[in-house]
């Protein structure tokens, strides 16, 4: 079956399960946070009219990184402060959902947390 799209559901979906979760399961809120992180960039790439079919896939820390290279030069203010941001989403890895919780630091996912829900409102107020 294939899904319909809707990047500003996914985000505030996944930013809602993240903070649910923080307290029993940070680990997993952590991850889930990184994802609401990556659908709000994605959706502000599209509202900047940035077709980059590649960053679609993408997730951190290439998705930043890919972005960084395509966007200079580019007005797109919004994204552009976070994606030049270099602590934005530091330490967050898909790959993190194979390892052990033990390895996702309390730290991190408090910043994850903020960042998140930071890039998930500018993404609510730019929609």
């Amino acid at each position: 079956m294939a899904f319909t799209v809707d990047l500003t559901a996914a985000a505030n979906r996944h930013l809602q399960a993240a903070t649910t979760l923080l307290d029993s399961r940070r680990d997993v809120a952590g991850y889930l946070f990184g994802i609401a992180a990556e659908c709000a960039v994605k959706r502000l790439m599209a509202l900047a009219g940035i077709r980059l079919n590649e960053a679609f896939y993408q997730h951190f820390p290439e998705l930043r990184t890919l972005l960084r290279d395509f966007m200079s030069g580019r007005s797109a203010k919004v994204l552009a402060r976070f994606i030049n941001d270099d602590g934005f989403m530091n330490n967050w890895d898909i790959k993190m959902r194979y390892a052990p919780a033990t390895q996702v630091r309390h730290e991190w996912v408090e910043r994850w947390a903020l960042q998140a829900r930071d890039v998930v409102g500018a993404m609510n107020a730019e929609t």
